[in-house]
């Protein structure tokens, strides 16, 4: 999740009966979805001793406070482990995985029924995930082709506040409402929802 520390384990394992050393070179990177590095994270060294047939854990942690201010609006990090078999004329591994980290952001809270020509008003709910303040907020919210700004307060760490938002759907069937959120530590953290417009 967006804000909190990455936790990741590299499992080794050994399937032959011999001893091996094993050299990781550890490394991560946050990325753009196209794959391009932005910059690099983490970047770590080990050695292990694997006996016959046996498996080990390599625990790697990634803090909030060393991908944050590198992260761009795709949210994501290429994490890489290199693996040399020592003494097996370069026998390598290259184990990769991405991550795209999840937003718990927004929340939209609808009432049970909303019918065309009536006033209807939605809660929505946002947060500041990171361990630090957040201010120059900004919601933007989309509805019937109208977008509408709204500059919000300053939000302490792990805060969560919401607005009432009111509107009057002019037509039945379905409606699509966006809303996204900004301030001066992240941008463009959306939340989605279909609305059902009753007939009156």
């Amino acid at each position: 999740v967006f804000g909190k520390d990455i936790n990741l384990i590299l499992v080794l394992n050994n399937l032959s009966a011999d001893r091996k050393t094993v050299k990781v070179d550890m490394s991560a990177s946050t990325i753009l979805y196209t794959r391009r590095t932005v910059a690099e994270i983490l970047k770590a060294t080990t050695s292990v001793e694997l006996g016959s047939k046996q498996g080990k854990h390599i625990r790697v942690k990634i803090p909030y406070s060393h991908y944050g201010r590198y992260l761009t609006t795709d949210k994501r990090i290429q994490v890489t482990a290199l693996c040399e078999v020592m003494r097996m004329h370069g026998l390598k591994l290259l184990v990769e995985k991405t991550i795209i980290l999840e937003d718990t952001n927004i929340i939209i809270k609808l009432p049970r029924r909303i019918v065309v020509n009536k006033a209807a008003t939605l809660e929505i709910s946002y947060a500041n995930p990171l361990p630090e303040p957040v201010s120059r907020c900004v919601l933007l919210v989309t509805i019937m082709n109208q977008q509408v700004k709204i500059n919000l307060a300053r939000l302490a760490p792990r805060e969560r506040s919401k607005i009432y938002f009111e509107f009057t759907p002019r037509r039945s069937g379905p409606l699509q409402l966006q809303v996204d959120f900004s301030c001066d530590k992240f941008s463009h953290v959306k939340g989605f929802v279909t609305i059902a417009v009753a007939p009156s």
